[in-house]
């Protein structure tokens, strides 16, 4: 008899979209016959269809923060067509449990969350629920592991598409053999979480000195905080901000000697495709959110009003990024390219 297929509720997130395709690994560890579909905004369709465990990317039909009943009804009546067997619901919140409970899918495991009685059935416990790491929180769903701090999860891995990538390459003026190092200096979340622009301009000049490319990519709302980092540091970078899509980004970052980023969702994107990643953390603290990789540098400053985990800083300054210094990050970086940084 073949295995009911289950259903993940996703994040909203992209970059906590791609932590969760740990517990989309261990799924598949456990049950590899099973097929997984994901549900989740269509913003994060693009990242889930770079997951090999991963059947089938559902878009949720809505935005951001909005009830939308009517939208969750109807959803409910499709995912019913489908015969899923478990749902494993990732957010908190009241409306992610509605779909999942209105499809009639038998069992539907996640945390009580928002006043989720009764929607939530294979309920995990409250302790669990305080994990400070994202990624234990959401394998605990699947693993009892979770909780043990001696057990090492499974790392995200996004398929890069290569034949793309040496399209990319091609239409941007990149040779393929030519060292290039990823600038990510968005964060979706709020500037409390960005690295200051003209220490990213500092970086690209540095790099640019010693022979390497540096190309900055974020979404299109990232246009002018490119353009600033290429006019500050006197051309050394190359702005493609709002000119890739997400799967474009993932097949580009994929082909960098490293890549220097905020807490982003890019970032556990660089880390996700085997990228050294140079993590820059300010409001948001690297024991909830760390690039999920062995190849990273974590930096930031012990003051002690961080993590506040604030859009923006409440003081003002934000010295927990401004503080740290190019020559600093350009150091880490270097240490990826002993050949070329001298």
């Amino acid at each position: 008899m073949a295995e009911q297929p289950a259903l993940v509720v996703g994040p909203a997130w992209v970059g906590d979209m791609v932590m969760a395709q740990s517990l989309l690994v261990c799924l598949r560890q456990q049950t590899p016959e099973r097929p997984i579909d994901v549900l989740a905004p269509g913003w994060c369709k693009g990242i889930i269809e770079r997951m090999p465990e991963v059947r089938r990317a559902i878009e949720l039909p809505s935005q951001h923060g909005r009830f939308d009943w009517a939208m969750r009804r109807r959803l409910g009546a499709d995912l019913r067509q489908h015969g899923f067997g478990q749902a494993y619901i990732l957010p908190r919140s009241l409306k992610a449990a509605i779909p999942a409970w209105l499809a009639r899918i038998p069992r539907r495991t996640g945390y009580l969350g928002e006043m989720r009685f009764g929607l939530i059935n294979d309920v995990r416990s409250k302790d669990a629920a305080t994990f400070r790491h994202t990624v234990r929180r959401f394998l605990y769903l699947a693993d009892k592991r979770a909780i043990d701090p001696q057990w090492t999860p499974p790392s995200p891995s996004l398929r890069i598409d290569f034949e793309r990538q040496r399209d990319l390459l091609e239409q941007f003026g990149i040779a393929s053999e030519e060292p290039v190092v990823a600038l990510l200096p968005g964060a979706e979340y709020g500037p409390a979480k960005q690295w200051p622009a003209r220490h990213f301009a500092d970086l690209a000049a540095g790099l640019g000195r010693a022979g390497v490319r540096c190309i900055v990519l974020g979404s299109p709302k990232e246009q002018a905080l490119g353009e600033a980092i290429v006019s500050d540091s006197g051309g050394a970078a190359l702005n493609l901000c709002g000119r890739t899509s997400l799967p474009d980004a993932v097949d580009l970052i994929g082909a960098c000697r490293a890549a220097v980023s905020n807490d982003s969702g890019l970032m556990h994107v660089a880390a996700a495709v085997g990228v050294p990643v140079v993590a820059l953390y300010g409001s948001s603290s690297s024991e909830r959110t760390p690039p999920l990789t062995e190849q990273a540098v974590v930096m930031t400053r012990a003051l002690t009003c961080r993590p506040c985990f604030e859009r923006r800083c409440p003081y003002g300054h934000t010295a927990c990024l401004s503080h740290i210094r190019p020559d600093t990050v350009l150091a880490a970086v270097a240490a990826h390219l002993p050949a070329v940084v001298k």
